[in-house]
């Protein structure tokens, strides 16, 4: 289901609160006027009550009611109906009544009491509040009644005129809210459609120019995003167009060994040469492709919260088994110092795994015949060293550099070795450190 926008939400929600609070509001406004409405009209009828009850009814004769009622009508000069919001009548002890208006009050009933009390009258049955007082003489009760619908409508009226007034401002109100919130949105539209326009290959910052400030954190983890995806990107250029270099070599060097296999003819000395440089050269090729796919495995690795428990001792001794066979061949010892805190306890054993393998590889590879390699684990770093290396102190700072290899090296390889190194350390929140000094080369990874 597709949601609304946020301009429209937010109108939506607006248009409902304001709604409720103009409902809330004319309940309140309702309640106070009922009650300030029907307070004045009771006193209204208490007032005029007590005043009746001091005249003298003791000379009120069956005529009297007609006489009263003529002069009534001569009043009505227009011709109109008097108001019959109000009612009146005057009853001895005895219950009889001996006047009343004309009009409503010919029809309450005799109520022995003083106060207010509520009577339903005529043929509607509709209710009129009344309120009883005994006449001064103690002889007569004089009852003075209204009818409720009326106050009701009177407070209706207020309500109206105070209520009126405020719902065409509200309306206002909205109108200039729908306006304002439409002019504050559009820069934001007008963001949208500039990063529609933009080219797949635009990864420049967006511009924060007139971006309301509840949006600029979005915009500039956005711009960081972007910055982080075009130097992923210029570094993935620069691995693919380094990769096609490093392999074009080997491939060219393999061709050329079949051609010398194709025209070798009867000379098996030659083919058999040529076949031996031929599957070098594919070993040569597979290790690179090998170390190509483990850097860019790397390179889009993120190390995970479960990570195992490192087993030290398993790892290393993995690794020197390894190239057991290699150093025997050269003459080249290694002997391992362990402790029993190492600095690092956690982690994913394959990546260190991998580490020592391109470690160890390189240390018998470019150590001479008859070095000596040692690898120490202590509670602060991992050390590994080997003798008998020959590096300029110019090539130190490079190492690490993918597909850097000293000039003159005989020993194949791709250059790829410590870069990978260097990329799992970081992985672990680690660093790495290169240095010579008489002839004895050492790595220090420390957290």
């Amino acid at each position: 289901m597709k949601k609304l926008s946020l301009k429209l939400r937010l109108m939506f929600l607006f248009l409902i609160t304001a709604t409720a609070v103009w409902i809330a509001s004319g309940v309140l406004v309702w309640s106070e006027t009922k009650e300030q409405i029907d307070e004045f009209f009771d006193t209204y009828q208490l007032i005029l009550a007590r005043q009746l009850s001091a005249a003298d009814w003791n000379a009120v004769k069956p005529s009297t009611q007609h006489d009263v009622n003529q002069i009534i009508e001569e009043l009505d000069d227009d011709g109109e109906e008097e108001d019959e919001a109000i009612g009146l009548a005057v009853f001895d002890n005895s219950g009889k009544m001996i006047f009343n208006d004309d009009e409503n009050g010919k029809y309450f009933a005799f109520h022995p009491t003083s106060g207010f009390t509520e009577q339903a009258l005529g043929k509607k049955q509709k209710p009129w509040r009344i309120v009883w007082v005994k006449s001064v003489d103690k002889n007569y009760f004089i009852a003075v009644g209204q009818e409720i619908e009326y106050r009701n409508d009177v407070a209706l009226e207020m309500i109206e005129e105070a209520l009126i007034p405020w719902s065409y401002g509200l309306a206002a109100m909205l109108l200039i809210f729908f306006a304002l919130l439409a002019k504050e949105f559009r820069p934001l539209k007008s963001l949208a459609a500039n990063i529609t326009a933009r080219q797949s290959d635009d990864l420049s910052p967006i511009d924060n120019k007139n971006i309301p400030q509840e949006i600029l954190p979005l915009i500039n983890s956005f711009n960081n995003l972007l910055t982080k995806i075009e130097s992923m990107l210029k570094r993935e250029r620069s691995f693919i167009a380094d990769s096609a270099h490093e392999l074009r070599s080997p491939l060219t060097a393999l061709k050329v060994q079949l051609d010398v296999v194709e025209i070798a003819g009867d000379d098996e000395n030659t083919r058999n040469n040529a076949l031996k440089n031929l599957r070098e050269g594919i070993e040569r090729a597979g290790r690179l492709v090998e170390q190509l796919l483990a850097l860019s495995k790397l390179n889009a690795q993120q190390i995970t919260n479960d990570n195992e428990t490192l087993d030290w001792q398993n790892i290393i001794t993995g690794s020197v088994n390894e190239q057991k066979i290699e150093a025997e061949n050269k003459n080249i010892s290694i002997t391992t110092e362990y402790t029993d805190k190492p600095f690092l306890t956690a982690g994913q054993t394959f990546l260190w795994s991998l580490l020592f393998r391109n470690l160890l590889d390189n240390a018998v590879k470019y150590s001479g015949s008859g070095a000596e390699i040692k690898i120490m684990l202590a509670a602060d770093k991992l050390e590994i060293t080997n003798s008998k290396v020959s590096l300029a102190p110019e090539h130190i700072k490079r190492l690490g550099e993918r597909f850097f290899r000293p000039a003159g090296q005989n020993v194949k390889g791709s250059g790829l070795g410590l870069s990978i190194v260097e990329r799992i350390a970081a992985l672990h929140g680690c660093k790495v450190s290169f240095s010579l000094e008489n002839d004895v080369f050492k790595v220090v990874i420390k957290p």
